[in-house]
C-alpha cells in the first residue's frame, strides 16, 4: 500500500513561492504516474500537474503552465511542486496523488477517479 505525505503549505502573499513536496512509502511498482490536484471550496478537484516516474514526464495544466513545475527525487521517493508568481485564486488544499503504470500509454490521467492513492492535502493560502 503506498502511502503518500504532503508538506510545505502554508501562507504567502501575491506574488511569493511555494514548494510543496509528496514524501512517498510502500513503493511496489516500478512506474507511477504521479500527480497534484487542487480543489478551492466549492470547486471540483483539479490536476494541475503530472509525473511519470519512469522518464521524469511532467505534464502541466495549461492555466498554470509557467508558473508551477513538478519535480521528482528518485532517492528519497519524493514529488515536489514548486509553486511561483502566486495568485489569490490559487488558494486550495492541494492534494499528490499516484497510480501505478503497467504499460505506459505517453499521458498521466487528469481524472482524479483513475488516482488509487493519495495524501491527505496541504492547505495553501495566498493573500492579495
Amino acid at each position: 500500500q503506498v502511502q503518500l505525505m504532503e508538506s510545505g503549505g502554508g501562507s504567502v502573499q501575491a506574488g511569493g513561492s511555494l514548494r510543496l513536496s509528496c514524501a512517498a512509502s510502500g513503493i511496489l511498482h516500478r512506474t507511477y504516474c504521479m500527480a497534484w490536484f487542487r480543489q478551492a471550496p466549492g470547486k471540483k478537484r483539479e490536476r494541475i500537474a503530472g509525473l511519470y516516474t519512469g522518464d521524469g514526464s511532467a505534464f502541466y495544466a495549461g492555466s498554470l503552465k509557467g508558473r508551477i513545475t513538478t519535480s521528482q527525487d528518485n532517492a528519497k521517493n519524493t514529488l515536489y511542486l514548486q509553486m511561483d508568481s502566486l495568485k489569490a485564486e490559487d488558494t486550495a488544499m492541494y492534494f499528490c496523488a499516484a497510480t501505478p503504470v503497467l504499460v505506459w500509454g505517453g499521458v498521466c490521467p487528469e481524472d482524479p477517479s483513475t488516482y488509487d492513492f493519495w495524501g491527505q492535502g496541504a492547505q495553501v493560502t495566498v493573500s492579495s
